[in-house]
Order: C-alpha cells, then structure tokens, then sequence
C-alpha cells in the first residue's frame, strides 16, 4: 500500500503538468483576450481607447507575446508560489482565492458528509427491506432527487423562504457580516446559513448514491456466499454489514474522484443563483471576460482535487476490499 501511494504521488506533477497545458490551451480557445472584452465593455458604455492604450495594456499584462511564452512564464510563476495578478480584479490572485476558499472548503465538506450520511443508510435500508412502504418512498425520493435540476430546487426555496417567512436565504452572511472581520459571531451566522445551500447541493447526490448503494447491495444480498454465512448462524445485521455492505459501498467510494472537485466547486449555477461567496461565481467571472490567469489558477486546483480524489478512492477501495491488491500483475 505504501509504494502504491509513493506510486501515485510520484505520478502527481506529471499529472498536473499535463491538465496545465489542457487548462491553458482551453481558456485561449475563445477567439480575443481580456483586453478584446474590456474594450467591449467600454464600447457598450460609450466610451473608446486609442489603439496606443490597447498596444501598451497587451504588452504590460503580456498578451502580445506567443501562447507557449505566455504558458512558460505562467508556469514559471506557479512554480515559485506567485499565482499572479488578476487581469479583472487587479488584486493578487492568491488573495482572491484565499478569501473564498475557507467558505468553499466548509461548504463542500457540509455537502459530502450529508449526502454520504443520508445516502447510505438510505440504501442499505431500501435494499434490505425491498417493496415495503418505505423503499417505495425512498424510491420516489430518489427520482426526485435525481431529476428536479439543484439550481430549480433553490430558486423554490428562495421563493419559499420570501413568500411566507419574509426572509432572504441568499448569501453565507448577515448583512452586517459580510465585510465584516472574522468573529465568533460571524462564525456563528455563517452556520447559520450554511446548511441551506448544503442541503441543496447534497440533494442530488443524496439521491444517486442512495440509489448505487440500493443497486449494488441487492445483487450482493443475492449471491451465494450469504446463504452459507447464514447456515453458519450468523445474524443477519452483522452479516448485512459485515460482507455485502463493504462490497457494495466500492462503487460510491470510486465516485470520490469527481465528486470531490464538483462539491468543491460548490456547483457554480446554484452559488450563482444564492449568490454564494464561493469560487465557482469567480471562475464564471474569469471565463466570461477571458481572465486567463486567473481562471486557469482556479481550474488547475480543480483538476489537483480531481487527482487527490482519485488517488483516496484508490486507497480506501484498496483497505475496504481485500480482494484488492495494488501494485500485482
């Protein structure tokens, strides 16, 4: 287990060099620069720039220069811990990301544990009491959850929460916290309303976990090697849990490795929509007026969770399953 995880880690600046090329080469697709869509919106605001201002705006941000030389000195920067300026912000794209990266961290490790702590007890009831009331409901629950798009099921809760409390459940904050410095009451009001976008973010996955886990405990409910462990006098309980739960549980631990960057990202249409402080607005931001530094900062630390979660998936497969063995053949 430890030379595989040595492995892996070895494999993991390989890995990150090959999506920062993907990365890069994908925003500077969309035809234009930054400064093509910053003379865009001053064209639509009626005001112009010489082409003087353009020339010189190209060469200070270094847009005038090749993709590859623009690649170079990116990764250059990356590598000496400077992720540089944003082209938008004019801030430090460091200081952008670190503002919104505790407030995202919180709110996708909230989504994983309620969708994993409802999903799998979920399951296993529904598949160990097949056709009662209850895996009926739980069925209809999961179809619900699967087909009602999250980003719909916040703007019902919006309108839910105005109509008839006369509350607003957009943002992470009070409006007299959201500037204001960090303090045990802020932390306080910000779990105040954490959990809301939460729950909606979780009820998706809630529900196609909840669904593998049904799926792939009744085929292992079905097989053989249960019959014989009950002829041995085992209790059903610590049998259910025992064997057929840690095989069929290898399917949602495998899905770790995309589910963890799209928790992380706090699913950008729905922080759209609640107005969530997140990272997911600020990469819609950067790709919309091509800031390309910026954006391919937030997308590479999406494609190291991507690999991150691939990699715990491995390794949890590999301690649940014994049947696993890492590093033979």
């Amino acid at each position: 287990m430890v030379q595989y995880i040595i492995k892996r880690l070895l494999l993991l600046p390989l890995l990150l060099f090959i999506f920062s090329v993907i990365a890069f080469a994908l925003i500077q697709a969309p035809p234009g620069d930054f400064i093509t869509s910053y003379i865009a919106e001053l064209a639509a605001s009626g005001s112009t720039m010489e082409q003087a201002q353009i020339d010189a705006l190209r060469s200070q941000y270094g847009l005038d220069q090749p993709m590859y030389v623009q690649y170079f000195k990116w990764m250059g920067n990356i590598l000496q811990g400077n992720l540089g300026v944003s082209l938008d912000w004019r801030k430090p794209n460091a200081e952008l990301i670190s503002e919104r990266l505790v407030l995202t961290l919180l709110l996708g490790i909230f989504t994983f544990i309620i969708s994993w702590s409802i999903a799998i007890p979920i399951g296993i009831y529904s598949a160990t009491h097949q056709y009662s009331f209850l895996d009926y409901f739980f069925t209809v629950f999961n179809y619900i959850g699967v087909s009602i798009p999250s980003f719909m099921t916040a703007l019902i809760l919006m309108w839910v929460a105005f109509k008839y409390f006369g509350a607003s459940v957009t943002g992470l904050f009070s409006p007299q916290y959201v500037d204001a410095p960090w303090s045990f009451g802020r932390v306080i009001d910000l779990f105040s309303h954490l959990w809301l976008p939460a729950v909606i973010l979780a009820l998706d996955g809630t529900a196609r976990l909840a669904r593998i886990m049904r799926a792939n405990l009744l085929d292992e409910l079905k097989k053989p090697y249960m019959e014989m462990a009950r002829a041995k006098g085992l209790s059903e309980w610590r049998l259910i849990m025992k064997y057929p739960v840690r095989l069929a549980v290898n399917p949602l631990v495998s899905t770790i490795g995309w589910y963890l960057p799209l928790i992380f990202s706090g699913s950008l249409v729905v922080a759209t929509v609640l107005n969530l402080p997140t990272i997911g607005p600020m990469l819609l931001r950067a790709l919309i007026v091509q800031d390309m530094f910026l954006a391919g900062v937030i997308i590479l630390v999406y494609c190291l969770l991507a690999i991150i979660g691939t990699m715990l998936s491995d390794i949890l497969l590999a301690w649940i399953d014994p049947r696993i063995r890492m590093g033979e053949g």
